[in-house]
């Protein structure tokens, strides 16, 4: 009886969709990806491995780590580092250490940091030490407790690796890759990184002393998968509060898969971008929508979605522009049409917004000199125009070449959205020089 009545459990609509909202939130903002690991099994078993030969045998490693922002690096590292931590005796017995590039900027703080995680502040005290070098081995044979069999075994990770190598003489580098070489206390270092030419940014002698295992990880997942992480990132399990709300709410998931306007989206997605997260911010947007008079997800969400992620920023710093600067901008358009992209100072500028002017609208644009130099100036500022390299700054600033960086769909698609836009200017802009 009680199990029928949990099943017949209905909320109300209000209270189902704020579950739905808290319950799919948590799930996309969470950094792991959830599901079945994409296309890196050979890599998670090679890393699962080279772990459990430092926390069970006491062999010492070293690895990177090597693939783009959103590939999976920190995932494989999470994945096999709970593999191996399941195992009873070797979550009692291995301790972590986590650095990251971007937090400890020099060695100093890196040492600071190893120390509390490792809870040895006790240890050091007062202890003064001639040298980084000594420092390090000194806490790692404070956790030694006995022979190299019986020494606790220590996992370093080193996040943003590449930036651990801009430290002063990479000492750092140098005596992890030391220890983990030399027959002391078991470690294993473990660094990820997005560069592929991290090794040639080591020095020589740090180079020497690491094993050169790299472990590449690529997004080389197919369509099919994405569709699938697409599926397990909305569904709701059969847990849910509301089992009949659960169920509608699958059912249009699953009819939400078959739909050839959401397949367009992902698959433009896709071919932008592999990362996951992205896919994530992506469904993200599209489950802002949902509310009391709108229930479920469809196709025009995930479209408004796949719009709003995919926003020009240039455009819309264009949409922000005075009219004049948008003259401006136009006036530069059609120099590089008519000079087959040469480029331009102030002064042609000028001359092309004073031919419009002249033109269509003597009397309202008619601004003075100095006032359409400053909006050229904010042109440059906004990063729409930059000075061509390599050009004496010496020149003055009104014949100082310049180049725009934006082409001509960016502004056509500017105009279109352009707030009162007056109807000479979208004119003058649409018109071909001739």
């Amino acid at each position: 009886m009680s199990k029928r009545k949990s099943k017949d459990l209905s909320l109300p609509l209000g209270e189902c969709i704020s579950q739905v909202q808290a319950h799919l939130r948590n799930r996309l903002l969470q950094q792991a990806h959830h599901g079945k690991r994409c296309g890196v099994d050979s890599q998670h078993k090679h890393l699962v491995e080279l772990l459990k030969r430092t926390v069970i045998h006491g062999e010492s490693n070293s690895a990177l780590i090597i693939g783009p922002r959103g590939s999976g690096k920190s995932m494989l590292l999470q994945d096999a580092l709970e593999e191996i931590l399941a195992i009873k005796e070797i979550k009692e017995n291995a301790l972590q250490v986590h650095l990251n590039g971007l937090l400890q900027i020099n060695d100093k703080i890196a040492l600071m940091e190893i120390t509390r995680q490792l809870h040895l502040e006790n240890v050091v005290g007062e202890r003064v030490f001639g040298s980084f070098a000594e420092n390090l081995s000194f806490l790692l044979e404070a956790l030694k407790t006995g022979d190299r069999t019986s020494s606790c075994p220590v996992l370093f990770i080193l996040d943003e690796f590449d930036l651990f190598a801009h430290h002063k003489n990479q000492t750092l580098l140098y005596n992890l890759f030391d220890i983990a070489q030399s027959a002391q206390t078991p470690v294993a270092v473990i660094g990820l990184t997005c560069r592929l030419d991290v090794m040639e940014l080591l020095e020589k002698r740090v180079k020497s002393r690491f094993s050169h295992r790299q472990i590449h990880v690529l997004n080389s997942f197919s369509f099919s998968e994405y569709l699938r992480a697409f599926n397990d990132i909305l569904s709701l399990a059969p847990a849910f509060p509301d089992a009949q709300f659960g169920e509608k709410w699958n059912t249009n998931i699953q009819s939400l898969l078959e739909n050839k306007t959401v397949e367009d989206v992902l698959e433009k997605q896709f071919n932008a971008t592999k990362d996951l997260r992205s896919l994530h911010m992506l469904l993200l947007l599209a489950l802002c929508g949902v509310n009391l008079s709108h229930p479920h997800l469809n196709a025009a969400d995930f479209v408004e979605a796949h719009r709003l992620r995919s926003l020009d920023s240039k455009v819309n710093i264009l949409h922000g522009l005075s009219v004049l600067e948008m003259c401006l901008v136009i006036a530069m358009k059609h120099l590089q049409d008519t000079y087959n992209g040469e480029p331009f100072n102030f002064q042609m500028v000028h001359n092309e917004f004073q031919k419009f002017i002249q033109r269509k609208a003597h009397s309202i644009y008619n601004f003075e000199k100095p006032v359409v130099l400053k909006a050229f100036e904010h042109l440059h500022q906004l990063e729409l125009i930059k000075p061509m390299e390599g050009l004496s700054i010496r020149t003055q600033k009104e014949y100082r070449l310049m180049k725009l960086l934006l082409d001509n769909c960016q502004i056509s698609e500017a105009l279109q959205k352009y707030p009162n836009c007056p109807t000479d200017v979208r004119q003058w802009a649409m018109s071909s020089l001739s």
